[in-house]
């Protein structure tokens, strides 16, 4: 993958490849979306990763490098369930149209170092969920988690008399089997606690308002980068006291021997001949020094 600490900067984030790993480092800019002053950083294995995209940003005169990452890697993209936007896609770097061959460039790199399991979902969590203790303020109570229990503290202004009976609600994360996040920005926007024993429509109530083990959203309640993280964290706890061999703690990765190896993996001589023209162009462009190309066409030749 190049050499060890290589930079690639986007619009709202920063790609910073290690041998065995991408740390992604969010800005935290007026326009930046506000999940990423939230997430600040994330290391992202290179074992985590399905694939990789390029294509044009959601901007005119923008490209998009998405890395995708493998079902089941990460616990935010699993809390979030396919309901985050593109622009606050964490695993989406935006560049200006001009540094589109370069980002070519990286992506025929990171495609090179994708292990042989990469078409499948993962049994485990190989990024880092953002760390506890996270809190929000929801429409009927406010929700916080410490890392081992979660605690949903009702409002009056806005509890239903169901959970006022209820009464303030605290679970053990041995009681869970997960979370249901719904986005704030849909209709019925909520996070419930999924317990163990409850995992049916028939066995928990069907409306979050109504339901002890939820907190309902509302306008300006459980924003997106306040309640997702929480969401996430709640999720990864869940996963580790279940015994998930290798699933990274709170601010760590995984142990991951194997990716290390991955991440310096040879190549056949006709795809060292492929990003060595790649270079090229990026040479003939402008957008490499001469020495910048020299040192990366003799990594490239010393994979041979």
């Amino acid at each position: 993958m190049g050499r060890m600490g290589d930079v690639l900067a986007g619009i709202h984030s920063a790609w910073e490849f290690d041998t065995d790993s991408v740390r992604i480092r969010f800005e935290r800019g007026i326009r930046t979306p506000k999940l990423f002053h939230v997430l600040r950083e994330r290391t992202v294995p290179y074992a985590a990763l399905a694939g990789i995209e390029l294509g044009p940003g959601l901007r005119r005169g923008t490209v998009a490098l998405r890395a995708v990452p493998r079902a089941g890697a990460d616990p935010l993209l699993d809390a979030a369930a396919g309901q985050l936007k593109p622009a606050c896609d964490p695993y989406r770097l935006v560049l200006p149209a001009e540094r589109g061959t370069l980002a070519e460039y990286y992506a025929t790199e990171l495609r090179g170092v994708l292990g042989p399991d990469a078409d499948r979902p993962a049994d485990e969590h190989l990024v880092s969920a953002p760390e506890p203790p996270l809190q929000f303020k929801a429409y009927d109570g406010k929700a916080s988690f410490d890392g081992d229990k979660v605690a949903f503290r009702w409002f009056w202004t806005g509890a239903s008399s169901a959970k006022w009976k209820a009464g303030d609600q605290f679970f053990d994360v041995e009681e869970l089997d997960g979370v249901e996040w719904r986005s704030p920005e849909v209709f019925n926007g909520h996070l419930r606690l999924i317990r163990r024993g409850a995992d049916t429509p028939d066995e928990r109530p069907g409306e979050a308002d109504q339901d002890p083990a939820a907190v309902v959203f509302g306008l300006g309640y459980g924003l997106v980068h306040e309640s997702l993280p929480l969401a996430a964290s709640v999720l990864a706890a869940v996963h580790r006291k279940r015994g998930a061999p290798g699933t990274p703690g709170p601010g760590g990765t995984a142990s991951l021997a194997a990716t290390a190896s991955r991440g310096t993996l040879r190549a056949d001589p006709a795809d060292i001949a492929e990003r060595i023209r790649h270079l090229g162009h990026l040479h003939d462009s402008g957008l490499l020094t001469d020495e910048e190309f020299s040192a990366k066409k003799a990594d490239l030749l010393a994979e041979l």
